[in-house]
């Protein structure tokens, strides 16, 4: 959920202590303009920079639709210091939400590109920006992807370190023992021979790390042979470019780091008068 207190440090760090800037008498109307096309997303949080601010405002336009250069995202009318208060601000969420957004569409449009029936799910990761996990997260959700763990509480993630510890079963068996009935286990694997063994142990999801497609390959199909009823995970350096090769495997989802790290901005203007 967007707080006033989220709003209020956006603004603070934009504003300062004394803005002579905007300090401009009479109201106003914007209008926030795409000036590239690409997948809209972050509107929630710019309408609740300008509502903040007192102004009235309207999207004509919702959170995953595609939009061409020239579209209208956003309109608002207010105070014309509140308005110019909150351009930047509003400006810089959308557009870097809205990256987000067209990265993960990209991706979840080259998964489906490949022959496999399902496609796989393409899902975010923790790799975000800190205070910005929220945004971030609905912005892959709007691009058609799914947002994977929002934090540590949602799914235990048994690595590489807690496997080097206690080992692969027992690590599977310490977590099961302390993790909710309702809580999945999600254990990653570095050689595709591991990943059945996760699976027989009682692993829900068997993260495939750092595999190339054709170990991916191999790691599906043990898995699918084993006696365990696990979905497979890939992830690690996978890009908008590589995800056809992963998604032929038949793997079940895939997780990009990049669709949160490296996603450019994409392009707003805001115009006012």
């Amino acid at each position: 959920m967007l707080t006033d207190s989220d709003v209020e440090r956006w603004l603070r760090e934009d504003v300062g202590h004394h803005d002579v800037t905007n300090d401009v008498p009479g109201t106003t109307e914007g209008r926030l303009v795409a000036k590239e096309g690409g997948v809209v997303a972050g509107l929630d949080a710019a309408t609740a920079v300008f509502e903040y601010l007192d102004c009235s405002v309207e999207t004509p336009v919702d959170p995953g639709d595609a939009i061409d250069a020239g579209d209208v995202v956003l309109r608002v009318d207010g105070p014309a210091q509140s308005v110019l208060r909150g351009e930047r601000v509003a400006v810089n969420v959308t557009g870097h939400a809205s990256g987000v957004a067209t990265k993960t569409r990209a991706a979840v449009d080259a998964a489906e590109s490949a022959t496999a029936e399902p496609p796989p799910r393409i899902a975010g990761t923790r790799k975000t920006t800190p205070g910005l996990r929220g945004i971030e997260k609905r912005a892959v959700a709007a691009g058609g992807g799914d947002t994977h763990r929002l934090d540590l509480s949602h799914m235990v993630m048994v690595k590489d370190n807690h496997i080097a510890e206690m080992g692969l079963v027992a690590a599977i068996e310490h977590f099961r023992e302390r993790a909710s009935v309702a809580t999945k286990l999600d254990v990653e694997v570095e050689k595709p021979e591991d990943a059945p063994r996760a699976a027989e142990a009682g692993a829900d999801i068997v993260l495939l790390d750092n595999m190339s497609a054709v170990e991916t390959q191999r790691a599906v199909d043990l898995v699918a042979a084993a006696d365990a009823d696990a979905l497979t995970e890939a992830s690690g350096g996978i890009t908008v470019e590589s995800v056809p090769a992963y998604a032929e495997t038949g793997v079940d989802i895939i997780s990009m780091g990049a669709l949160t790290h490296s996603a450019p901005t994409l392009d707003f203007s805001f115009w006012t008068g």
